[in-house]
């Protein structure tokens, strides 16, 4: 399934648009002369999208807002980038209001989505049927169905994804003062027993960012002249406009994203996936202690508690709530602690004697040329996105949940499959 092509084509405003095709594609399947420097374009360029103006390996052409403020601020940092001698951003980008028109814009070889997630598999699954490659913020999508409609897209249009978090092959690891390549090596090696329970929480180095919680009443009050409101709403459900539904703190309600579950969930859970070798899994069950939630604003939580077939678990602690000295990584043989402290005895030298785990594809930009999966794609990413989506359920229906692994549907509960596969407003759907 993908975007209606009534719908595309009307919204657009363009007849020939899906005929429309990237610089790159123009010579063959994956064609890039070995001289062209990719180009890109972004869209959502509030202070996320404006901050990956700078990265390299393709140059910026393109930026779209449904806001005319952060349009003009984003000319304005282009130029002034330009100025200094940026060569990865033109002068004089091309300005959008209609995010369709940048997806169909043949001189962007790249969408770079940096809009809140109600907008993120509507967006990809459009650039991708326009030829596109997809650099997408975090989370993925917003419910679990939009992330299998996704994946079903890149396999179809043969388009390289790349989602935007990278703790899992880059960076320190917030509060374990290490990449996660040893932590993973560690795991690997068995050095720790099996199964493992991963906690994600203030003590352990994580903050939830419960900031980002809903207002239960908001007033309606007038559209600002700058912002098209009905295009930022999109496939959301119609709500009077409020200033706090929108721009930074549209993550307080469950129509945009989930609070700081869902803002921070792939950052801090993709990385737990990926050195526990749960790329290809689900939890099987899912537990949580939280306040009955609001049907419109996201409220904080206590725990939430995931667990695999194989006993491995997941358990996350919001706010200041669990224990102070509780591991981030348990296991029957050993412990790992804040700033990569182990208990075992002597066991850097141990770890040595065991192999590095495998490589990853991490330069986006190669495997758009090479045709090659990115280390982070549309296949682990959903899974990963399916924590915090699962999550999410769990905190609004505030009860236990058995979960189907391989068909990614909740066991016996009609009430959270329903939030699997969300209706959209019209006239957008998937």
């Amino acid at each position: 399934m993908t975007l209606d092509r009534r719908t595309f084509l009307k919204a657009s405003g363009a007849i020939a648009a899906l005929t429309i095709l990237p610089r790159h594609v123009l010579g063959g399947k994956g064609y890039i002369a070995p001289s062209d420097q990719l180009t890109k374009g972004i869209i959502g360029v509030g202070g996320m999208g404006r901050s990956h103006f700078r990265y390299g390996g393709a140059r910026l052409t393109a930026i779209c807002d449904v806001d005319k403020n952060h349009l003009t601020a984003g000319r304005e940092l282009a130029q002034k980038l330009h100025g200094e001698g940026n060569k990865n951003v033109d002068a004089n980008i091309n300005l959008y209001s209609n995010w369709m028109d940048l997806i169909n814009d043949p001189n962007v070889d790249v969408v770079h989505i940096a809009t809140p997630p109600h907008w993120h598999a509507l967006m990809s699954i459009a650039a991708a049927k326009a030829g596109k490659d997809v650099w997408c913020e975090k989370p993925m999508t917003r419910t679990i169905g939009e992330g299998k409609r996704v994946m079903e897209a890149m396999e179809r249009y043969n388009r390289v994804f790349r989602l935007n978090t990278w703790f899992r092959f880059t960076d320190n690891f917030y509060g374990l003062g290490t990449t996660v390549f040893p932590l993973k090596k560690l795991v690997e090696s068995g050095l720790l027993g099996w199964p493992l329970k991963v906690t994600i929480s203030k003590h352990t180095g994580f903050d939830w960012k419960f900031y980002w919680v809903g207002k239960e009443h908001l007033d309606p009050m007038p559209v600002p002249a700058e912002l098209d409101y009905d295009m930022w709403l999109g496939p959301a459900p119609e709500k009077p406009y409020n200033p706090h539904r929108v721009h930074q703190t549209f993550r307080g309600y469950w129509d945009y994203d989930g609070g700081g579950l869902c803002d921070m969930g792939q950052h801090y859970m993709d990385p737990v996936q990926y050195f526990l070798g749960k790329d290809n899994e689900s939890p099987v069950k899912v537990e949580v202690d939280a306040p009955q939630q609001h049907y419109d604003a996201v409220g904080t939580w206590r725990s939430i508690t995931y667990t695999y077939s194989d006993g491995c678990q997941i358990v996350l602690w919001g706010g200041d709530y669990g224990q102070s000295d509780t591991p981030y990584i348990a296991g029957p043989n050993g412990n790992v602690y804040n700033n990569f402290i182990c208990d075992i005895p002597d066991w850097q030298m141990k770890l040595a004697k065991f192999p590095d785990p495998k490589p990853q594809n991490t330069d986006f930009i190669e495997c758009i040329k090479s045709r090659q999966k990115f280390a982070l794609n549309e296949i682990n990413g959903h899974r990963s996105c399916t924590l915090v989506n699962i999550g999410a359920v769990a905190l609004q229906l505030n009860r236990t949940f058995n979960f189907d692994s391989a068909k990614m549907e909740f066991i016996n509960d009609d009430a959270a499959n329903r939030l699997i596969n969300q209706p959209m407003r019209a006239p957008w759907t998937l």
